[in-house]
Parts: C-alpha cells; structure tokens; sequence
C-alpha cells in the first residue's frame, strides 16, 4: 500500500505504530533519531513520513527535518506528532509544508484517518503532476527525406548522453518535437519533460516561474526547475530569455543546484537541457543580448533543424499523418489527398514550416467536404491562384514584364521548385515535368540553376554569377 518512515525518539511509540500500520498492510521504517531518518530517505523516499517534532539526542528536531525534506522532496507528505503541541508549532509545521499536525495521546484511528487521507492526496497529486507532464503531442518523427534521415540520425546519436543540445532552424521546423524525441529515446524517458516557452512568460516572473518561491503566507512552491528533476527541460527560444535570467541559469547548470525566491536554502536537481532558437544567438551575444557563456555551455551538441522548403518530399507523409492524427484526436473526415493536391502542397510557400502545413491541413479537414479526395480548390494559399473563369492570376511583378523574360523568370521559377520538390532528383523531375533528362540539363544550365548540398539533401538555386550578370 506504500513505505511509511516513522520518526520518533520514544521507541514504545514508534514500535506500536509501526506494528498497527503494518496490520494494516503498510511497508514501515522506523528511525530513532534525524540521522537515522535523513539516512533512510537518502536511501530511498518513503511514499508519507510520521515525525516527532521534539527528537532528544539528535542534531536536528523535527521542524529541522520537515524544512530539509520539503526543500529536496517536497511530493512526501509527513504528518507532525507531538507531546509538547500547541496551536504555535502546529501553525509553524503546516506553513513549513506537513500535511497535518496531531497531538500526543493521539487516538490510532485519527491518526489512520489522517495517513490514508495523506497518502490518498499523495496520489492525486502525483497523478495530476504526470497528466499535465504527459506529452498529448506525439513524439513520432515522419520523413523519409535525405534531409530529414541526416536529422534523425544526429537526434539517435545524442539521446543516450546527457550531453545539452541546442536545436536551431526556422519558426515551426520541428524543434520541439526534436527535442521530445531525444527525451523519449534517451534513459530519462520515464522522468518528466518540462518545456519552458521563454518568450510567453513575462520578464519580471520568469525567476519564479523558472525557480519556484518560498513565503510564510504560502510556503513552498516549486518552480519548473523542480518539475524537470529527474527529466529535461526544454527551454524553447531561449534567445527571450531575460538577461539577468541567464546568469542564474548558467549557475544552474554549472552547480545543478539553486535558491527559489525568497528563499535561503540550496535545492538540488537532476536536469538535461536541451535549448532551441531560430535567431543567430552569435549575433545576439555580438549585440548584447545573449550571454556568451551561457551559448558555450548550451551549445554541447548542435542540430539544425531543416525547414520544411528542404524536405518538400516529407509533405505528402506529413499530412497524411496529421489527417490521421486528426480524425482519430477530433473525429475530422478521414480524406484522402488527390494527386494534384499532393503537387500544389509541395509547391505551395509556407514559410510557417511544418506548423503551418498541419494547420492547413486542419482548416481543409474542418472547412472542406466531408467525403471524397482532397483538390487543390480547398487548399488555402493555391499559388498564384485561379478566376472564376479558370485563368491564372499573376504576380505584380510578373505583369510588368516583356514576354521573354517573364517567360525566362516563370520557368526557373517552376523548375527551381520542382526540382526542390522532388528532393533535387532531377531524373523524376524530368519525368514530372515532361522533358528529356539532358534537355532539362541544358535548359537549367541556360536559366542558371544549380543543385548543391545542404542539410544531407540536394537542393536547387539560382547560380550567383548567373544573378550578377542579370
């Protein structure tokens, strides 16, 4: 039913309730002293704690002990006994975190009234802790793009270390999602994964939030750092993160130990962090607004992120995930996307990355037909876009132009995001487009365009000199 650690000086005492408990099924420790207690919580957390206030021959008294525990364990509930109560210390033991006070003679019943009341709280509480720790958000990762196989295979070698990760790339790439998959494959998958969005929290409450606070009126509240013990802490955007904030975290993670607010006594934790930003954090610390100390001990391991104009082969497997997360989450049409949706998704711009992707796809599930293969009409953002009479609206810039050359800019524009589509293929770009292999050559050679590596995939791009000459 749980280990209850019993404290108290009077062996009579601690060995009749000891005995009483474990009749009633209980797993019981007892300790005559606070170094017999201290030692047997070092050894293994008991799930409630029964303490004597007054503890003759020990270093430590009862109220020394609770302050102890609450500050390196705060989910034990322990429950004060004492001969010497009054409404002072009673009122003291609650403010210091005990979950009740009773007084000797106290009567057994009360006092198993009161431990199943504690352990049952006990539960609840770490019941809701892990619901609101649990990750609704699936820490799967869908690709089968050359950029996207050279991420995971960057993600694979670091879960096992405890080494910290700075993820970089665009707003929306995945950053998040590549971190809860380092926490879910590492050996701290069982511990929690704590995210702290530093650009949500106000300036002036990230310390509290980050490092809880202890007040007379309230006691001790523990902060994320608390949360992630055991876990990681994920810091998202950490370039947001106030400057004053920095320093203590550098601390943090040099000593792996902190003061809440307003508080005086060390709190120890076990965290890994991993860190995300999609700015130039070098070119912040070059401006003053990023600590360069903090970027040295963060940035152990880098990953970049690609965006998702690197791996357009992964949008069709993306959204046919995101429609099936969909209807099994909200009961959304389970569709199909049609051929030529497929194409205007991989084509589409969508500088929101994979965020914006499954937000489409959402709309189009919730606005759209019920049935039948998803078109490129109900795609939101159908480049360039069509009139009612079925012409094709073009671009302010594209108007301006004489027929050659906007003929000229059409076509690497249409090649540049085929080829880019098909992942820098230029066999099955040539198939889509309907040209002979070494005609699309000569016509990419004669427009400029030019594949190169990046991110472990081929992407196309207009050849530099061939930009100068225009």
């Amino acid at each position: 039913m749980g280990d209850i650690l019993i404290t108290d000086d009077e062996r009579d005492i601690r060995e009749l309730v000891g005995d009483i408990l474990r009749d009633e099924g209980f797993s019981v420790r007892l300790a005559a002293s606070s170094e017999e207690c201290m030692a047997a919580i070092e050894s293994e957390p008991p799930a409630l704690m029964i303490l004597d206030i007054w503890l003759k021959d020990s270093k430590m008294d009862g109220i020394d002990i609770l302050k102890a525990v609450k500050r390196d364990r705060p989910e034990i509930p322990i429950v004060i006994i004492s001969g010497h109560g009054n409404i002072e210390i009673a009122v003291a033991a609650i403010k210091q975190g005990a979950y009740d006070f009773i007084e000797k003679p106290f009567n057994i019943d009360q006092l198993l009234v009161v431990i199943r009341r504690a352990m049952e709280t006990s539960r609840l509480r770490r019941e809701n802790t892990e619901l609101r720790r649990k990750d609704v958000t699936s820490a799967e990762m869908i690709g089968s793009s050359a950029a996207f196989k050279a991420l995971k295979s960057q993600l694979d070698k670091v879960t096992k270390s405890n080494g910290r990760v700075m993820l970089t790339g665009p707003a929306g790439a995945g950053k998040e999602l590549a971190a809860r998959y380092i926490h879910a494959a590492s050996n701290r998958a069982d511990g929690p994964f704590v995210s702290v969005n530093s650009a949500s929290i106000e300036p002036e409450r990230m310390e509290e939030v980050l490092f809880g606070r202890e007040s007379a009126e309230r006691g001790v509240e523990p902060g994320l750092l608390e949360e992630a013990h055991g876990g990681v802490l994920y810091f998202d955007e950490i370039a947001d993160m106030p400057l004053g904030t920095q320093s203590k975290i550098l601390r943090v993670l040099v000593d792996q130990q902190f003061q809440r607010v307003g508080g005086t006594d060390k709190v120890r934790v076990d965290i890994r962090v991993v860190s995300s930003s999609n700015r130039d954090l070098e070119a912040e610390i070059a401006a003053g607004k990023f600590r360069q100390e903090l970027y040295h001990r963060l940035n152990v391991v880098p990953i970049r992120v690609p965006g998702l104009d690197e791996r357009r082969e992964d949008i069709p497997q993306l959204a046919e995930f995101f429609i099936a997360g969909f209807n099994e989450s909200q009961g959304l049409p389970l569709r199909r996307l049609g051929a030529d949706a497929v194409a205007l998704l991989q084509t589409m711009h969508l500088p929101g990355n994979v965020r914006q992707l499954k937000n489409v796809i959402e709309r189009v599930l919730i606005l759209g037909d019920s049935s039948g293969d998803i078109g490129p009409k109900e795609l939101e953002g159908a480049e360039p876009g069509e009139t009612e009479e079925g012409r094709i609206v073009l671009s302010g810039a594209l108007a301006t132009l004489p027929l050659r050359e906007a003929r000229e800019l059409f076509e690497r524009e249409y090649l540049l995001t085929q080829i880019n589509r098909f992942g820098g293929n230029i066999s099955r770009t040539a198939t889509f487009v309907g040209m002979e292999r070494s005609a699309l050559h000569r016509k990419l050679k004669s427009l400029g365009v030019v594949t190169s590596s990046k991110a472990g995939t081929r992407v196309a791009h207009v050849e530099e000199n061939s930009q100068a000459a225009e």
